[in-house]
């Protein structure tokens, strides 16, 4: 089974699954980090087209695969259903949730620059830093990417129905799933609202589990995946 892998903000996409990829390929897995413009390629003038794009190409090269997304990143996975219902087996998403159509991709700090800087562990105290240690903070802030603000304020537009047929598993890490539920089903997320097959998976972790949480998170997916080849 090939997994797709796509990171969420200020990551870069090439190297931050590197656990994760390495505890998945003796499971039987290929899985493939998509690097994403503007995400450690030095693109500062990326867009959000221009990321859709980058996945899009990783489904079209792949057999029937399984997608994943962290974070914003949810976004660009769920945008990559809507476009390609027919290609994907299953879409994973890890600490996040689809934007509506008409809202911006990932707006949601300063842009200065032309780039939205990470703005520092502030805004995330509480559950989804409490498996940060001070150094693996440390780390990640000094290799934070600023996001191009082309990324960051691109509009979400949908257009095929068919996505909400895509079966989709909700990984539920800084959040737990009836949390999930109680905001899906409170229609807070009009998109999963909309979903026919809609799974949720609960993982100990704070929201970077890629990071703190990588062989739970590959045995996780390992099994997401073997479920979805029995579709």
């Amino acid at each position: 089974m090939e997994i797709l892998l796509a990171a969420g903000l200020w990551l870069d996409g090439s190297t931050v699954w590197d656990d994760v990829v390495s505890a998945l390929e003796p499971l039987g897995h290929r899985a493939v980090p998509i690097p994403l413009p503007g995400q450690g390629d030095g693109n500062t003038a990326a867009t959000l087209d221009d990321q859709l794009a980058a996945v899009l190409s990783a489904v079209d090269d792949a057999e029937n695969p399984v997608l994943v997304g962290h974070s914003a990143a949810c976004t660009l996975a769920w945008l990559a259903a809507d476009a390609r219902p027919e290609r994907l087996n299953r879409v994973v998403l890890i600490g996040g949730f689809p934007s509506s159509a008409g809202q911006p991709y990932a707006s949601f700090f300063e842009i200065r620059d032309g780039a939205m800087p990470f703005p520092g562990w502030g805004p995330f105290e509480g559950p989804d830093v409490v498996d940060l240690d001070e150094e693996t903070r440390q780390r990640m802030a000094a290799a934070a990417i600023p996001v191009p603000e082309g990324v960051a304020t691109g509009v979400v537009r949908y257009g095929d129905d068919r996505r909400f047929d895509v079966p989709v598993t909700l990984v539920c890490p800084e959040f737990s799933p009836d949390d999930a539920r109680k905001w899906i089903d409170g229609g807070e997320v009009a998109e999963l609202a909309a979903a026919e097959h809609l799974e949720y998976v609960d993982i100990d972790s704070g929201h970077w589990p890629m990071v703190t949480r990588p062989r739970e998170l590959a045995r996780l997916l390992d099994e997401v995946s073997r479920s979805a080849a029995r579709r």
